[in-house]
């Protein structure tokens, strides 16, 4: 028996290798990425005036303390600090000030860097950008100059430089580091050579992600954030909790409205 074949169901599945050995199908991936966006938990709240709490919902994933912050403007600042804190938690003041003072550093680098880039994103770049063989000065040796490790301080300025320049500068954490660490190849300049490579892998899939989730939520999230999160819920065992708040959502639901099968 056949049905009307609904657009999601050809669109091409993602191969991303540091999400995992299997294709991730494309509707899973937008799921994921809506209720990454959409998603809420519970959380019992009492405030010190309070005799007995009482339970709140509230965002389950950074996109709302993140994503949704408004660029600062100007050099790099405290602003982008308390952006940083949205998407990697709270830091005591020893490390606000360690993370505060490598932003005044690393400001000629980010210059740079996106000097170098010369108005293109990051999945626009040659090869060779992040490539060992056409160093110095690429995009590649930049980034890595940024702190290649997810160490505290290297991801918070990581975090508060993608959200400057979120089409360039990939995202870098713990999780998403060893996913993307065994995958890399001779000649590699970091672990960005991986994001790079699977983005320019799956132009149409990622270029796709991006219209749809841009339709759901209302803004723009750019295929390098995507592929952050996509890797980050596979790498944490989120990815399943994120594509089941996705389908639970009013919108996901108004999407997939009048599906009533597949072609088979």
């Amino acid at each position: 028996m056949t049905g009307p074949v609904h657009a999601d169901d050809v669109r091409p599945a993602l191969d991303l290798p540091s999400a995992g050995p299997e294709p991730l199908p494309w509707s899973t991936a937008l799921a994921a990425v809506l209720g990454y966006a959409r998603g809420r938990r519970p959380l019992r709240y009492r405030s010190p005036i309070e005799r007995e709490g009482r339970w709140v919902q509230v965002p389950a994933f950074g996109h709302d303390r993140f994503d949704a912050r408004p660029v600062p403007a100007g050099p790099l600042g405290d602003d982008d600090v308390l952006v940083a804190e949205g998407l990697h938690g709270r830091l005591d003041p020893d490390g606000w000030t360690a993370v505060r003072t490598c932003l005044d550093d690393v400001q000629p680098a980010a210059e740079a860097l996106v000097a170098r880039a010369a108005g293109r994103a990051f999945w626009e770049l040659p090869d060779e950008e992040l490539s060992v063989l056409g160093e110095p000065g690429t995009v590649g040796a930049a980034l890595r100059g940024l702190g290649e490790l997810p160490d505290q301080r290297a991801r918070y300025v990581v975090a508060a430089l993608h959200h400057r320049h979120p089409a360039l500068v990939p995202l870098s954490n713990r999780a998403s580091w060893l996913q993307t660490v065994p995958h890399l190849r001779e000649g590699d300049s970091s672990v960005a050579a991986v994001v790079h490579r699977e983005l320019r892998a799956n132009p149409a899939a990622f270029a796709a992600l991006e219209v749809a989730a841009a339709e759901l939520l209302g803004r723009e999230l750019t295929r390098l954030r995507l592929h952050d999160v996509l890797v980050w819920l596979a790498g944490t065992l989120r990815l399943t909790t994120a594509v089941a708040l996705g389908e639970s959502t009013e919108e996901w639901r108004q999407r997939t409205a009048g599906r009533t099968g597949v072609s088979r």
